[in-house]
């Protein structure tokens, strides 16, 4: 018997992209199997799983002298998904499929033992490097064809048994790609949530906060007793959001991919993520890593909310591996033989009691917390991470005659209208800038060119900082925060009045704080 080679394609995803891997299978006389091109476990596994959905498919497992290589070899694959086009190799080198056509596409799938497939993580920048490398389509797990096909100029086409891809390879299958109109479908979602601000009755003041940090896109905690509405508020910022352009629907859909958290009825992510991670999270899970690296939770909830209820309860390494992301917003997971790179930019909203027992500062019930246990609670947040959160605002119980009221209140609609207004003028003031789309992400250079202060200003704020303490950090997020109230309002200046609402919201930097 002559030797027989055949080549298929598939894919590795590295960070949130992806890099083609070639797979050779060369069959010829003897009986061993070699597998090589530095697989992991999963991959090595596949030759049983193979076996099985062969035999139970009508199809004959060749017990010849096999030898698979992945290419390019020094990368390592992971995970099952390689199944189905190393059993498509095996097969088209054992002359029971024909070849023809079988270059022309990438194919990932993981198989089970009747030969039915089972979907895969990372179906969308997979799809995104089979457009840019020129294949014609990629075939697929059934369950993540509509992920995929949001990619234009590929024929995508989701399978649900191996015999159908042989089939389809063999040029007997009438399967049509899976076609998928974004551009429409993303209209038709964008916009819509379960919850609105329509629902909250009080919390004007935090409200207010609210709409300045979806505004700017600053970072905020809530201070308050057990049951004022923090975790209620928090949960309605993304309905003030302006709406996912395309380009980042895309970006956030990539990320989930990768994770393996999109929905198969979902093609593209049409609403920003809100992602509320538990307190007895680790840090790996917080920003990302793990021996084969995935992204963490501040990377799904990039473009969105991240929102750490019970902040205090965190561990404090879990929160401090935090600060670094929350600057530079990208977090780099570096191993001995290479670097992943996600993104992580976010907005992080956090709550947290504002003493052990919950009630200091409660208009109603008394607090059993002596000074010492209130300063070892609030001691628990890092003044660096506190400097880093821009906006500080304390929320109060809601007293009866507001809860029970009657009169209908403002929308998220109404909210995200004014929020969007004041987002475009950022967007035309950073127009010429790459990166930088929002107050929130002003360098110091940036903040000393856009929120100029007359000569009132200045002395405000200097008996501010003289009075309360504030960290040069802190100087800058008060300048941030006012320019964005002052673009709310359509102000080219920043006046008084916008100075001091932007310095109210600095109150964990009271040096009596708890005492």
């Amino acid at each position: 018997m002559a030797d027989s080679l055949v080549k298929t394609y598939g894919s590795a995803v590295f960070g949130i992209d992806a890099t083609t891997i070639t797979i050779e299978v060369n069959i010829s006389q003897g009986t061993t199997f070699y597998l090589v091109g530095l697989p992991d476990n999963a991959v090595k596994e596949s030759q049983q799983r193979i076996t099985a959905a062969l035999r139970n498919n009508g199809f004959q497992y060749p017990f010849k002298k096999m030898i698979i290589n992945m290419a390019p070899a020094d990368i390592r694959k992971e995970g099952s998904a390689y199944d189905l086009p190393l059993a498509m190799g095996i097969l088209a080198a054992s002359n029971q499929i024909s070849a023809d056509i079988i270059d022309d596409y990438v194919i990932m799938g993981e198989l089970s033992l009747d030969g039915s497939l089972l979907p895969i993580k990372g179906a969308l920048p997979i799809a995104i490097k089979a457009r840019e490398e020129g294949f014609k389509g990629f075939i697929l797990p059934k369950q993540n064809a509509r992920e995929a096909a949001v990619v234009n100029n590929l024929d995508v086409y989701g399978m649900e048994n191996i015999r159908e891809v042989a089939n389809f390879l063999n040029g007997q299958s009438d399967a049509k790609p899976m076609n998928v109109d974004t551009r429409a479908e993303f209209a038709q979602s964008v916009g819509k949530f379960d919850c609105d601000f329509a629902d909250v009755r009080g919390q004007e003041n935090v409200k207010r906060a609210m709409e300045i940090a979806a505004a700017g896109g600053h970072n905020i905690i809530m201070i308050g007793p057990p049951g004022a509405g923090k975790t209620m508020l928090a949960k309605r910022l993304p309905s003030i959001l302006p709406p996912f352009t395309l380009h980042e629907a895309l970006e956030t859909t990539k990320i989930h991919s990768v994770a393996g958290k999109i929905d198969k009825e979902t093609s593209l992510m049409t609403t920003r993520p809100f992602r509320s991670p538990h307190h007895t999270i680790s840090d790996v899970a917080l920003v990302g890593g793990g021996t084969f690296p995935q992204p963490g939770e501040i990377s799904l909830a990039h473009n969105g909310v991240l929102f750490l209820d019970e902040l205090p309860e965190f561990q404090r390494t879990v929160l401090e591996v935090m600060r670094q992301p929350l600057e530079d917003r990208v977090i780099t997971i570096s191993r001995a033989k290479f670097t992943v790179e996600y993104p992580a930019s976010f907005m992080l909203v956090a709550s947290m009691n504002p003493c052990p027992c919950g009630y200091y500062n409660h208009p109603d019930r008394r607090c059993v917390c002596n000074p010492g246990m209130r300063q070892k609670y609030m001691n628990r947040i890092s003044g660096p991470l506190l400097d880093r959160i821009d906006i500080h605002v304390e929320v109060t119980p809601v007293p009866f005659e507001k809860l029970s009221g009657k009169e209908s209140l403002e929308s998220s609609a109404t909210i995200r209208e004014r929020v969007t207004k004041a987002r475009a003028i950022q967007q035309q003031r950073f127009a010429d800038l790459e990166g930088v789309h929002c107050n929130a992400q002003m360098s110091t250079r940036l903040i000393r060119k856009y929120c100029v202060l007359d000569a009132e200003c200045q002395q405000m704020i200097k008996n501010a900082m003289e009075r309360v303490g504030l960290s040069a950090r802190a100087y800058d997020r008060i300048l941030k925060v006012s320019r964005t109230i002052a673009d709310l309002d359509g102000s080219e200046n920043i006046t008084r009045v916008h100075l001091a609402e932007a310095i109210q919201y600095r109150s964990l930097d009271r040096n009596n704080w708890g005492e």
